[in-house]
């Protein structure tokens, strides 16, 4: 009989990424207290992917952990090389089998649009980080939100990837080909990262142009006056928890207790300078 070891893979493509950086971290903190090792797996192609799941086949490791998901057939392939060894997801996946961690995004969703419907925003939209990806429940919530109070989502921008230039790029190639009054006026991002970008846009582009930005995640950079971004935040401790408790002990909570949140109410949301906020000339804009 194979005995599995204390070691348990972490797979991510995303080591810059704010929230992946602090899900690992708390990954990391849960299975030191129980006494396992952490083995960091930085995936950049299918390639490597697969490269190291074949390494990963003499240590006889008791578990994946997957901080982002990587291809469609990823499960498949994991199966295919070590048939006996558990997988969890802490993000969203395509894969119909994968066991999925993630907060309640709907119900984010649906928090976030009576947040802006309250600010008297008329037009809106969802900036998504991938065109062709599974269906984010934080936006189907947002959706159900809006058409309580007889409003529709207006726009949906895919940024090309979770990256805050993506975000930018997107953002200000949308401003501008398009009229003023035609324009959105909140935007709810799929992340954080890509309410940074596209907030930025906004800032750069002047021209009187003001969007209620909001994000998803709640990351450290959120908080700075810099942004002052509303966003939701995650219990990453229950996250992981569930997680681990899972992958580890075949324990599953079926009360959803760990999908729980908080919207984190700043200023972004309100769709005007905030003071200290930079205007396109570098001047600070007074109030």
């Amino acid at each position: 009989m194979t005995i599995n070891s204390n070691l348990v893979g972490v797979i991510s493509d995303e080591l810059i990424n704010p929230n992946s950086i602090k899900l690992l971290n708390e990954v990391t903190r849960q299975l030191n207290e129980r006494g396992f090792i952490t083995l960091l797996l930085n995936v950049t192609s299918r390639e490597t992917y697969q490269t190291t799941l074949r390494n990963l086949v003499q240590l006889n490791i008791s578990g994946l952990v997957f901080l982002t998901s990587l291809f469609d057939d990823e499960l498949s392939v994991a199966t295919d090389i070590l048939p006996q060894v558990a997988t969890v997801h802490l993000s969203p996946s395509v894969s119909a089998n994968a066991n999925v961690v993630v907060a309640d995004g709907y119900d984010a969703g649906a928090e976030m649009g009576l947040l802006l419907l309250a600010q008297g925003h008329q037009r809106f939209g969802f900036m998504h980080s991938q065109q062709n990806t599974a269906p984010v429940c934080q936006m189907a919530g947002f959706v159900a939100s809006l058409q309580l109070e007889q409003k529709a989502l207006n726009l949906q921008l895919y940024a090309g990837g979770n990256a805050r230039e993506r975000a930018y790029e997107a953002m200000m190639a949308y401003l501008k080909k398009t009229r003023a009054a035609e324009r959105i006026n909140a935007l709810f991002c799929e992340s954080d990262v890509l309410a940074f970008g596209a907030l930025q846009a906004v800032r750069d582009f002047g021209q009187g142009a003001h969007v209620a930005v909001v994000g998803f995640d709640d990351v450290d950079e959120a908080r700075a006056s810099t942004w002052h971004l509303t966003s939701w935040a995650q219990r990453r401790d229950l996250l992981v928890a569930e997680a681990l408790n899972r992958l580890l002990e075949n324990r599953v909570d079926t009360s959803g207790s760990w999908q729980q949140g908080e919207l984190q109410v700043r200023h972004s949301h309100q769709g005007k300078p905030v003071p200290g906020e930079m205007s396109q000339c570098g001047c600070a804009i007074r109030h």
